[in-house]
């Protein structure tokens, strides 16, 4: 029989509805939201190939979590790391940083070397601006923003893009196109700053960039990479690039919850003592792990994502195929086991 279950997104920080199509229980497809404010009935193809992640699922080992246990044990609380990362809930990362407060762990909360700006943005904002000023490929990689950014464009915008890339499809509806620092296209174009402007982002060149930003007095809005990104930073704040390396190179036990930080920062990750993920998926960060710990997918789980322009959207579980415990069942074990 088939069924169709609404939930929201996974791949990036824009927060968009999707539909999971089941058959007897099997999930064997996704296609769009079509009454979802965000993405307005469309899903680009990160978000319909989201749940081809569920062919790399891991299958459950109850033996490694009694192996985490002692290694945890037999380290120093303040050689171990947690990664705090945006591809969980809120719920999930109030659990987390709980854990590590309650153990003296050490929280590396990372974000593509962006940060949190204490600013209320919407999406319509981007489609009612006057001047659009775009860092990145944001087309390419967010194109449900980019969308809009089409539309602000039809409105009579101006759109200003800064990029690495020339013939990018952002680069390509760009009226006034660079390739220069961050720091030196918000210098060309301070002239066109206003209130009625707005800054997007994906990357910057240093953390000090972000600072700039905010000098600018338009409005400004971050598309982060992970879909709960904004959630995480609520709680814990970013750091940068640089201190998250410092901070690795002092990390004995390291702890990563539904990451692939291997593929976040430029480290050599080996040379920490011990790398334990707990993970939904095989991916890189788990290739180089001691101990790999299965979860829970985000396609079996409840809970709530905080998109960029700072809605937070609730979820329910699609199916339930696995016996793999959530993020919070196994810290409730593993506190359970240290007690």
């Amino acid at each position: 029989m088939f069924e169709i279950k609404h939930t929201l997104c996974p791949s990036c920080s824009v927060g968009c509805g999707i539909n999971v199509i089941l058959d007897d229980g099997v999930v064997v497809g996704t296609f769009p939201y079509k009454r979802h404010p965000v993405n307005e009935g469309k899903n680009c193809l990160n978000g319909r190939n989201s749940i081809k992640s569920i062919d790399e699922c891991i299958e459950s080992d109850a033996s490694v979590l009694k192996d985490v246990v002692k290694k945890l044990e037999s380290c120093e609380n303040d050689k171990v790391t947690v990664v705090f990362s945006g591809n969980n809930s809120n719920e999930d990362l109030d659990s987390i940083k709980s854990f590590c407060e309650s153990k003296g762990y050490q929280i590396l909360s990372y974000a593509d070397n962006l940060r949190k700006f204490d600013t209320s943005v919407s999406y319509d904002d981007i489609e009612n601006a006057s001047n659009v000023f775009v860092i990145g490929n944001i087309l390419y990689e967010n194109p449900l923003i980019g969308r809009r950014i089409v539309h602000a464009k039809e409105n009579g915008a101006k759109i200003y893009v800064n990029d690495d890339l020339e013939n990018s499809p952002t680069a390509n509806i760009a009226d006034e196109f660079s390739s220069k620092s961050v720091k030196e296209f918000l210098e060309i174009n301070d002239a066109n700053f206003d209130d009625e402007s707005i800054i997007l982002f994906n990357k910057v060149d240093s953390f000090e960039d972000l600072d700039l930003f905010e000098s600018t007095n338009s409005k400004i809005l971050p598309v982060y990479s992970k879909s709960n990104t904004k959630g995480a930073l609520k709680l814990v704040e970013a750091i940068s690039k640089e201190n998250a390396v410092e901070l690795l190179n002092d990390t004995e036990v390291l702890l990563v919850f539904n990451d692939d930080i291997v593929n976040d920062i430029d480290f050599d990750f080996k040379s920490i003592s011990t790398v334990i993920s707990f993970s939904p998926y095989k991916n890189d960060t788990t290739e180089i792990s001691d101990f790999v710990v299965p979860i829970k997918s985000w396609l079996e789980s409840d809970g709530s994502f905080t998109n960029s322009a700072d809605l937070t959207q609730e979820f329910s579980s699609v199916y339930e195929s696995s016996q793999n415990m959530g993020i919070d069942e196994i810290i409730n074990k593993i506190n359970g086991e240290m007690e």
